[in-house]
């Protein structure tokens, strides 16, 4: 018997039904994780530093807004608010993301190294840009400001790194060991 043109198109793949990638979304994910990380643990629980605790020293001639003052406390509160509002929608954008991208089986791929992988690249990924750009470049806060800023600062582009290779290497995990059958599951892939 003939496979008729509607009994042939329902059997094949269409395009927008194939499992997509879920590396975007944990990128973004990573991203808006890392951010809140920074911003809970140095800016508010340690209080190392707040967006503009480093303007006496910048490379870009922000004023001075000292943690110590009330009205310096005020700007840096405002400006952690604005930082925490970027890596809030990181998260949403990520988690958007995600649903889209996984059909069935949502609850399952929170369990599934591919996902976690890609997570802490985006981690590591926003230290290093956080890094390099607010701290080195602008110079407008430093993870610990004083005698060893520098150490405190190599150390968090230090610790981005190692976070993008191990998510690098737990992606790279065989199907097997890091995936089992999350493209049943899930309805994604494991790879970028």
């Amino acid at each position: 018997m003939a496979a008729t043109p509607s009994s042939a198109n329902s059997d094949a793949v269409r395009e927008d039904e194939r499992p997509r990638s879920i590396t975007p979304a944990g990128i973004f994910l990573g991203v808006g994780f890392g951010g809140f990380v920074d911003g809970i643990v140095l800016h508010q629980i340690l209080q190392w530093h707040h967006m503009f605790t480093s303007t006496d020293t910048d490379n870009v001639g922000i004023p001075y807004y000292s943690k110590d003052t009330v009205g310096g406390l005020e700007i840096n509160t405002v400006w952690d608010g604005l930082f925490h509002v970027f890596t809030w929608l990181m998260l949403l954008v990520g988690m958007s993301m995600l649903f889209s991208r996984v059909q069935y089986g949502r609850g399952r791929v929170w369990r599934k190294p591919a996902l976690w992988s890609w997570i802490l690249v985006g981690w590591g990924l926003f230290n290093i840009a956080e890094g390099l750009v607010n701290h080195q470049i602008l110079g407008i806060h430093h993870v610990r400001a004083g005698e060893h800023q520098l150490a405190w600062d190599m150390a968090f582009l230090a610790f981005g790194a190692a976070l993008i290779v191990g998510g690098l290497l737990l992606s790279r995990r065989p199907a097997s060991q890091a995936e089992g059958a999350t493209t049943q599951e899930t309805g994604s892939r494991s790879e970028g």
